[in-house]
């Protein structure tokens, strides 16, 4: 396998992802408020998620150009609908939730699960993702001449960059709430439950 990328196109893409991943967006806003609501271990998990929907992203981007043409529209009408049902369905779970001492939670595989899948279901259902990635990459690689080497380089840099960023989201909205009353933090979950039915009312009304 032989490298295309050199180093500065590499360095530039690594630069460009961290300032992209730093943005206010709705992958920070769901990142934040699952730490906030349920602990550090589900802005991870949500985060895993998300840079799995972002991989996928890339290798259609790289790779799968006409079978996004092909399957673009339906797919992604599907994925937005069940997204967003499914958002809706976590916002009212957080909103009804209880809220405990972070010291006394339990955390279950069930639970991180959903984190996971509301991460990746997020990423998914924005299909503007794939065009955004069809217009930024060809900077920085020759998509019509792109080896398996570059397409390793390049979702090994997005997971470094887009995870690392979530993370550190993630562990500032962890470590504010450890400063806040029992009954903020019920405010909190009030806010993250909201954000996510707002979200998921918005991905099925755009579809």
């Amino acid at each position: 396998m032989q490298l295309t990328m050199d180093w500065s196109n590499i360095i530039g893409l690594f630069g460009a992802m961290v300032i992209l991943s730093s943005i206010p967006s709705l992958s920070v806003l769901t990142v934040s408020s699952k730490s906030a609501s349920g602990g550090f271990i589900h802005g991870l998990f949500t985060t895993l998620g998300i840079v799995l929907g972002d991989m996928l992203f890339i290798l259609i981007a790289l790779w799968g150009l006409s079978f996004l043409e092909q399957t673009m529209g339906e797919f992604f009408i599907v994925v937005k609908y069940i997204g967003g049902i499914y958002l809706i369905l976590m916002g009212v779970n957080t909103l009804r939730a209880k809220v405990y001492d972070s010291n006394l939670i339990k955390v279950d595989a069930k639970s991180l699960s959903s984190s996971f899948l509301t991460g990746l279901l997020i990423t998914l259902a924005d299909q503007k993702a794939v065009f955004f990635y069809l217009g930024f990459l060809p900077i920085f690689v020759d998509v019509n001449n792109v080896a398996y080497l570059d397409t390793v380089v390049i979702l090994l840099t997005a997971a470094v960059t887009v995870g690392g960023v979530k993370l550190f989201y993630a562990f500032l909205a962890d470590r504010s709430t450890l400063l806040i009353k029992k009954k903020n933090k019920q405010i909190i979950n009030y806010l993250a439950g909201g954000l996510m039915v707002s979200v998921g009312l918005f991905l099925i009304i755009s579809s």
